[in-house]
């Protein structure tokens, strides 16, 4: 997908994609007055170095390992990140044909979207050996699991819930909040029970019901940028990627090409 540059003020908030034309949902609902989702308010407890080069569109952490997914034709891969340096440890480059989306660790398998091409490829969690691909409609953003099924987003407001042996839709969920449904749903994070989901072209972080698609909280990052590195405001686009230590009880985020991944406090508990 495309991505654009969003300015920012200071909470919790991000996003995905390139610069093609997205999904705008048209909204006819009124505002309702009734059923806010509570604003939360977001602590950045520790930070650490993040590849530049990198256009994160997926961002997962799983058995002490922090692995990410990135885009942009010619440039996508699949890497497991050292933390403490912000350096690929294990990297698979995907041809220059594919644009690496989002990605889910689920029975030691990794799962990597691709944004226009229609699969998804199956990979050993450890070894990165490819196992099998699937296709699917639509365009490919975000993707997390609950334990027993895949959940992915394609950019609308639906999230999609799968079967990882056969990558078939088994449930579509729409999700939406007082002002009705909620398009533009990327990166997501599935944690307690909740799903985390960067919504694209904002500086917010979303949780969301999975069995409702109701929103019942945001976060806005807005100000992130101007912050804590104003030198790469420049290159550095919008927030995208988030990962869960669970082991820990680690939440971190990041964006694309920014120079730094944040640890937060203030979305899960």
């Amino acid at each position: 997908m495309n991505k654009i540059t969003v300015s920012c003020l200071f909470a919790l908030l991000f996003a995905c994609n390139d610069n093609d034309t997205k999904h705008n949902l048209p909204t006819d609902t009124q505002p309702s007055v009734t059923n806010l989702p509570i604003q939360l308010s977001v602590t950045i407890t520790n930070m650490y170095p993040h590849d530049t080069t990198t256009y994160t569109e997926g961002l997962e952490f799983h058995d002490n390992t922090l692995y990410e997914s990135g885009g942009q034709y010619g440039s996508s891969k699949l890497v497991t990140v050292d933390l403490k340096t912000g350096k690929d440890i294990k990297k698979l480059g995907l041809t220059k044909q594919y644009f690496g989306e989002g990605i889910t660790i689920i029975n030691n398998k990794i799962y990597q979207l691709t944004w226009k091409e229609k699969i998804c490829f199956v990979y050993d969690a450890k070894t990165f050996a490819k196992l099998k691909e699937f296709t699917y409609e639509g365009e490919g953003w975000g993707m997390t699991n609950n334990g027993k099924q895949i959940i992915m987003s394609d950019g609308s407001n639906n999230l999609y819930f799968r079967d990882p042996e056969t990558f078939k839709v088994l449930n579509i969920v729409g999700v939406s909040d007082n002002n009705g449904p909620l398009g533009n749903v990327n990166e997501l994070e599935y944690i307690n029970g909740y799903i985390l989901a960067n919504i694209w072209q904002t500086d917010v972080i979303v949780k969301i019901n999975p069995e409702s698609g109701k929103v019942l909280a945001k976060a806005d990052f807005a100000g992130t940028k101007e912050k804590y590195f104003p030198e790469a405001i420049e290159r550095a686009e919008v927030l995208n990627g988030i990962a869960y230590d669970s082991t820990n009880k680690h939440l971190f985020i990041t964006g694309k090409y920014w120079p730094k991944i944040f640890e937060v406090k203030g979305l899960v508990e």
